[in-house]
């Protein structure tokens, strides 16, 4: 059982930020991909960030230039920063991690999910 934990949500007003984090724990052997998706009210969930094993990056359209994906490979850890931060970007965050736990056996596992409200 992999679990993730996530930290960081909060409340902030229009034009501030936030970090968040989330990190992984239990049996694994590698990462393959880490991401950040998010969910407001009355909407579906969309993916905000992603990052790979390798590097890459990728940011749903609406937070280009403001959010930030990144990693700490050591601590299994993901982090999402996120600056100039609009009351549209109210929902609840959700990190998701999918890797291997061993050469027979993947995971693709959730955390618990965190709430940003930003306000005007």
């Amino acid at each position: 059982q992999v679990q993730l934990v996530e930290s960081g949500g909060g409340s902030v007003q229009a034009g501030g930020s936030l970090r968040l984090s989330c990190a992984a724990s239990g049996t694994i052997f590698t990462i393959n991909v880490m991401g950040w998706y998010r969910q407001a009210p009355g909407k579906q969930r969309e993916l905000v960030a992603t990052i790979k094993s390798g590097g890459n990056t990728n940011y749903v359209d609406s937070v280009k230039g403001r959010f930030t994906i990144s990693r700490d490979n050591t601590k299994n850890t993901v982090f999402l920063q996120m600056n100039s931060l609009k009351p549209e970007d109210t929902a609840v965050y959700y990190c998701n991690v999918i890797g291997w736990k061993n050469s027979f056996a993947n995971f693709d596992s959730w955390g618990q999910g965190t709430q940003v409200t930003v306000s005007s």
